[in-house]
């Protein structure tokens, strides 16, 4: 694929200046980025070749402009080239599981027990996404409760998270460029199709349904098998208490909602960890790892029918 950047005009005075007039040039004339074109841009940004205005402008006129398929695969493309991906880590992983949002009202990630659950399985997980921002608290705090230390290496057992900060840090300082520009950038759906170990599956979720589309053509151009769900405040969790769509590359999968679904009780990391020790009963909770473990499992190719994944998630939360 050609990498060769657009041409300048005579009142250009920076390479970069190119990017900015195809995103911004107004109705008619402006477009999307090829993904060439997406691949070269953000290349400059993450290697410091642009300056700070092109960088908000860029990032705001994607947003705008709204998600294109193949403008997203070439951003992707240019964050793994940068980061040096895929990690040459000592085992295969199974499951790629981004966890990337930001949102204050988030909640606790009990997404992080069902990744955990399903590492009991026998899977590899890799669980990736930045600790930096206010809705990455009670992540960050849960992952020091259950001895979690962020970093690259072995999957002790079966699971490790990797910090973007570590992984990419100047994609890092990108995203966390939310609380200065006031909105989210598409660098946001760059982190979680990053897939930094070339994971067999991957897990996504997406806050707005309008996304899931983007995701998915986005994973399927980069060869890329993974499900998508709306999942808890935009993570890749599923409470159980109503039906869910599951969407991959070969279409969607409504899975039921669970008979014993409901909200959970908890409301801090140490009473959620107390949930998982068995030292605390939370039944919403406990459903909700279970139910997100379930479609984890769909999604690392465990079993093709959700009923068979609930009945071992089901298991595995019992025998933890």
């Amino acid at each position: 694929m050609s990498d060769i950047p657009p041409p300048r005009v005579a009142t250009d005075t920076h390479d970069f200046a190119p990017y900015v007039r195809i995103l911004g040039r107004g109705p008619g004339k402006s477009r999307s980025l090829t993904r060439a074109e997406a691949r070269h841009a953000l290349g400059m940004v993450l290697r410091g070749e642009a300056t700070r205005e092109q960088v908000g402008a860029m990032l705001m006129l994607l947003r705008y402009r709204g998600e294109a398929i193949e403008e997203m695969a070439g951003l992707v493309e240019a964050a793994r080239d940068h980061a040096g991906l895929p990690l040459a880590l000592s085992s295969t992983v199974d499951l790629d599981w981004p966890s990337y949002a930001d949102g204050r009202t988030r909640g606790l990630p009990w997404y992080l027990l069902a990744a955990l659950l399903v590492a009991r399985a026998g899977l590899r997980v890799l669980m990736h996404g930045p600790l930096q921002g206010p809705g990455r608290v009670p992540l960050v705090e849960s992952l020091g409760l259950l001895g979690v230390a962020p970093g690259i290496g072995a999957l002790e057992g079966g699971f490790a998270f990797l910090s973007l900060e570590t992984l990419n840090p100047a994609l890092g300082e990108l995203l966390a460029l939310r609380g200065v520009l006031g909105l989210r950038s598409p660098l946001n759906t760059v982190g979680r199709l990053l897939n930094p170990a070339d994971a067999r599956g991957g897990v996504d979720g997406v806050f707005h349904p309008a996304y899931i589309a983007v995701h998915t053509g986005t994973a399927t151009l980069l060869g890329r098998d993974v499900s998508v769900l709306k999942g808890g405040g935009g993570e890749a969790e599923w409470s159980g208490v109503k039906p869910l769509v599951v969407t991959t590359p070969a279409g969607e999968r409504v899975w039921p909602a669970l008979d014993d679904a409901g909200k959970p009780g908890s409301t801090t990391p140490a009473e959620m960890v107390a949930v998982w020790r068995g030292e605390r009963r939370d039944p919403g909770g406990e459903a909700t790892v279970i139910g997100t473990a379930a479609v984890a499992l769909h999604a690392a190719k465990f079993s093709p029918d959700p009923a068979v994944c609930l009945t071992r998630a089901r298991g595995l939360w019992v025998e933890r």
